[in-house]
C-alpha cells in the first residue's frame, strides 16, 4: 500500500477543521471574558443550583452564536449527562405555537422513551409540557430550550413563550430558555406580560478583534506536531505559516477580506479556498495562495458583464456616471447623448458613433441589466424619453475599465477625475 502524502493529509485534516465551527470557536472560547465562558458558567450554574434561567445571545448571521451555543452544550452534556435534556426550535420551522408545542412534546416523549401521540390536542400538548418541567425538577434535571430565530416565535400571540416562562415561575421547574436572533432588538418584540418573565440576560456576538484572527488563523492553519505527521514537515509547514501571518501584505489582504465580510463563518469559507490553493509538491502554503483566494471571492457579476462591452457601451457607462456626479438625479438616453457629444467635442475623440447605433448599445446596456428604468412605467414609453439609472457603483466601473484590455485611456482619465 502507497504511503499517504503528507501533504495531502494535511490538506484533508485543515479543510475538516474548517468545516467544522465547533473547532474554529474553541481557539476563541479560552478568555474568561468570552462568550462562551459567559454561556457557560450562566447554564452550568443553573444545572448545579436547580435554578430557571433565560438568556438571548444576539449578533449578525455569521457571528457564531449557533457555533458557541453547540460548544458549550456538547461540553454540558459531557460534564452532567443524566442531568440535561436539549429541545431544539426553529422560528423558521415552528412559527405557529400549536406546531412549536407539538414539536416540544415531540422531543421530550424521544427524551423520555414515551408515547407519542399525533392527535394530541394544543391544550394536551401544552399542559405535558409543563407536567415534564415538573418532573424533570423534581428530579433534578435541568431542560434547555434552544429558540433558534427567536423573533419569529415574538410575532402574534406568544402563546409559547408566555407558557414556556410562567412555567419556569414555579419552583418544581427547572429549566434553561436560550433564545437566539439575528435581531438586537429582538426582547422589545415581546409582550408586556412575557417581558415580565424574561430575565433580559443578553450576549452580544461582535466580529472578532485582531488579535483573536491572528490566535484563530494560528489554530486552524498550525499542524499538530506528535506523530500524526513527520516531525520535519510539521515544524517546516508551521514555521512557514508563522512568516506568511507577520507578512504585511498578509495582513493587508486579511484587513481587505474582513471589510468585504468581517463574519467568522465567512472568514472560515474564504480560508477554506485559500488551503484548497495549497501546492501539493511543496506541501506549503504561500501567501499567493491567500491572494488567489480573495481575488476568487472578490468576483463580481457586474465586473464580468462591464468586460464584456463594447467601447460605445463603456462610453455610455461612464457617461451616465457622470451625469450622476454632477447631480443629475433624473436623466434619460437623450441626456446621455448630450453628455456622449460633450466628451467628444472636448477631446475630439475617434470613438464617435451614430446615434441610432448608440440606442442599440443603450438597449443591450438594460438587456444585461447594467442599467434599468427608475419606474416600471419606462418600459411602456419610449426608450430614449424614459429616466433611467446605473445599476453598478463607481468602484465597480472603475474596477471594470481597469481590467479592460483595450479600454481607451479617455475613459480612465474621465473616471480617475470623478475620484
Amino acid at each position: 500500500m502507497a504511503r499517504e502524502n503528507p501533504a495531502e493529509k494535511a490538506l484533508g485534516l485543515l479543510r475538516s477543521r474548517l468545516c467544522d465551527p465547533n473547532f474554529a470557536f474553541k481557539a476563541l472560547s479560552h478568555s474568561d471574558d468570552s462568550n462562551y465562558s459567559k454561556l457557560k458558567f450562566l447554564v452550568s450554574s443553573s444545572i448545579t443550583e436547580a435554578c430557571n434561567n433565560s438568556i438571548l445571545l444576539l449578533g449578525p448571521r455569521g457571528s457564531g452564536k449557533i457555533a458557541v451555543l453547540e460548544v458549550v452544550l456538547s461540553d454540558l452534556l459531557q460534564e452532567y449527562p443524566d442531568m440535561i435534556s436539549v429541545i431544539r426550535l426553529s422560528g423558521l420551522l415552528h412559527g405557529s405555537d400549536n406546531c412549536a408545542f407539538k414539536e416540544i412534546a415531540r422531543q421530550l416523549c424521544m427524551e423520555h422513551q414515551l408515547v407519542f401521540s399525533r392527535m394530541a390536542s394544543f391544550d394536551d400538548n401544552s399542559q405535558f409540557m409543563i407536567a415534564m418541567l415538573r418532573e424533570c425538577g423534581l428530579a433534578h434535571k435541568t431542560i434547555i430550550f434552544v429558540l433558534d430565530e427567536f423573533d419569529l416565535f415574538a410575532l402574534g400571540k406568544q402563546k409559547l413563550l408566555y407558557s414556556l416562562l410562567d412555567a419556569m415561575q414555579s419552583v418544581t421547574s427547572q429549566a434553561v430558555v436560550i433564545g437566539v436572533s439575528c435581531r438586537l432588538d429582538a426582547d422589545m418584540l415581546l409582550d408586556k406580560r412575557v417581558r415580565s418573565r424574561f430575565s433580559h440576560r443578553k450576549l452580544l456576538f461582535l466580529p472578532p478583534a485582531n488579535e483573536d484572527i491572528q490566535r484563530l488563523l494560528e489554530h486552524i492553519l498550525s499542524l499538530p506536531t506528535d506523530s500524526s505527521f513527520p516531525p520535519d514537515y510539521a515544524v517546516a509547514f508551521n514555521a512557514k505559516l508563522q512568516n506568511i501571518l507577520a507578512d504585511e501584505r498578509f495582513k493587508e489582504i486579511i484587513s481587505t477580506y474582513l471589510n468585504f465580510d468581517s463574519t467568522v463563518k465567512h472568514l472560515l469559507r474564504y480560508l477554506f479556498r485559500a488551503v484548497s490553493y495549497m501546492d501539493l509538491e511543496s506541501g506549503m502554503l504561500s501567501l499567493e495562495n491567500f491572494k488567489a483566494a480573495l481575488s476568487n471571492i472578490q468576483r463580481h457579476p457586474k465586473l464580468e458583464c462591464i468586460k464584456d462591452c463594447s467601447i460605445l457601451e463603456l462610453y455610455i457607462l461612464v457617461c451616465m456616471k457622470r451625469l450622476e456626479v454632477k447631480e443629475q438625479n433624473s436623466y434619460n438616453f437623450n441626456s446621455v447623448m448630450k453628455e456622449y457629444k460633450s466628451i467628444h467635442d472636448s477631446v475630439k475623440t475617434s470613438d464617435y458613433f451614430a446615434r441610432n447605433v448608440c440606442l442599440r448599445a443603450f438597449e443591450h446596456l438594460l438587456q444585461r441589466e447594467l442599467i434599468g428604468f427608475t419606474d416600471n412605467r419606462g418600459q411602456n414609453h419610449s426608450i430614449e424619453f424614459s429616466p433611467v439609472k446605473l445599476l453598478v457603483s463607481f468602484h465597480e466601473l472603475h474596477q471594470g475599465l481597469k481590467s479592460y484590455g483595450s479600454c481607451p485611456a479617455i475613459l480612465q482619465q474621465l473616471m480617475d477625475r470623478q475620484k
